[in-house]
């Protein structure tokens, strides 16, 4: 029997978490969070209104748009290349009320979005010992998501591929190894790009899968929503179930008990 997934003493019915942006407009965004049946949701730190800064209406409008009554919000640290300035935007972010959750992002390449490993590790280890429940975007290097449960990490969340991508998951076998050897929550972040994507993810045995571009940038976000959503459910289910062996060669289903002939 399968259980919920937990972070950090927190339950959740949901294994999908989704997030805000490429969205083309907020009523959409609204209506495929629905969809998703996401419990949880993801916004950049500054794309929210925070204190001491100009007002922008257009910042504001996202945290309008999400019922936190319904929704737990994850702000996260996107757009930042350095561990201090990660360490600084998750303490803005929880000053202004946000929350002391924070998916941390440390971007090591402009063009291809890897994360800095080695400042991943760095601010993770700061942030924790300041009371933050840290869930770090990192690479599908097992050593280096033990190194990130080390320093306290709630969970790890191991790229499936480059972020906004859609590629799918790239290196599988990678996947399976941290989630053998992670004592915490693995959630794969990025590359998703379509249902199947999120299936195998979850037939890995991954606890759960953050997505955004795949629904926010399909024809029709909602029904890709809802697509997700049953992708997580199918895959989680499967993984539960016990898929059968691979094997070479056939094995009959029928048994040969009363085949004419023999």
């Amino acid at each position: 029997m399968d259980t919920p997934l937990t972070i950090a003493g927190r339950t959740f019915r949901s294994r999908l978490i989704v997030g805000t942006g490429k969205y083309p407009t907020a009523e959409v965004m609204v209506a495929a969070h629905d969809a998703s049946g996401a419990e949880m949701v993801t916004v950049a730190v500054r794309r929210v209104q925070l204190p001491g800064r100009p007002v922008d209406e257009s910042q504001q409008a996202i945290i309008e748009y999400i019922d936190t009554d319904r929704y737990m919000l994850l702000p996260n640290t996107a757009g930042c290349y350095t561990a201090d300035d990660a360490i600084r935007t998750a303490r803005l972010g929880r000053e202004a009320g946000l929350s002391e959750w924070v998916k941390l992002e440390v971007i090591g390449d402009e063009r291809t979005l890897f994360p800095d490993n080695a400042a991943l590790v760095e601010a993770t280890a700061v942030l924790v010992k300041e009371g933050f429940i840290v869930l770090p975007y990192t690479n599908d290097d097992p050593v280096t998501c033990r190194k990130l449960e080390d320093a306290g990490a709630a969970a790890v969340m191991p790229l499936g591929a480059p972020i906004g991508s859609g590629l799918g998951i790239q290196n599988p076998n990678n996947i399976r190894i941290i989630r053998e050897f992670a004592s915490v929550p693995v959630i794969v972040d990025a590359g998703v790009g379509t249902a199947s994507d999120a299936t195998l993810a979850m037939e890995l045995g991954v606890d759960g899968v953050l997505m955004n571009t795949g629904i926010a940038g399909a024809e029709d976000p909602v029904a890709m929503a809802t697509a997700m959503k049953l992708a997580v459910d199918a895959g989680r289910l499967a993984w539960c179930a016990g898929r059968i062996p691979r094997k070479l060669y056939a094995t009959a289903s029928s048994p040969l008990e009363g085949v004419i002939g023999t």
